[in-house]
């Protein structure tokens, strides 16, 4: 076998891998019990608050690229999970989103959330449950 073959084998056993720890990252991060449903049904919502907190200037530079991060990632055809597998397929999109907002959450607070969440007030206590915090934020 020539050395090329060798090489795209290696690249291809590579983004195999990479994929498999994505996918268990997503799983081992994913919304528990009913807040999975919950997060798929929001997730009109949730890409809504999304592009809001990525064009807020307020936020960190850093925070905004890694919302920006995320749009793309959602807007892509190809998902870790295609999207035409039922639950599983918006499933890990939510998960992405999770994490995502956990890491915002960290940075700026949840005031932020509060500002941009285009939702009704129960959505938004599923999204801070959804981020780790707790379900009660003071609506302004």
């Amino acid at each position: 076998m020539s050395g090329i073959w060798q090489n795209l084998i290696r690249i291809a056993l590579g983004l195999l891998l990479c994929r498999l720890v994505l996918l268990a990252t997503l799983l081992i991060a994913r919304p528990k019990g009913n807040l999975l449903t919950e997060s798929v049904r929001l997730l009109p919502d949730l890409l809504r608050l999304v592009s809001r907190l990525a064009r807020d200037r307020a936020l960190p530079r850093r925070t905004r690229w890694l919302l920006w991060i995320l749009v793309g990632y959602l807007a892509l055809p190809i998902d870790l999970v295609p999207d035409f597998i039922p639950v599983l397929g918006y499933a890990d999109d939510a998960s992405a989103v999770a994490l995502m907002l956990r890491t915002v959450i960290r940075q700026v607070g949840t005031d932020a959330l509060d500002r941009h969440w285009p939702g009704t007030p129960d959505g938004l206590a599923v999204v801070c449950r959804l981020a780790g915090q707790p379900t009660e934020i003071p609506q302004g």
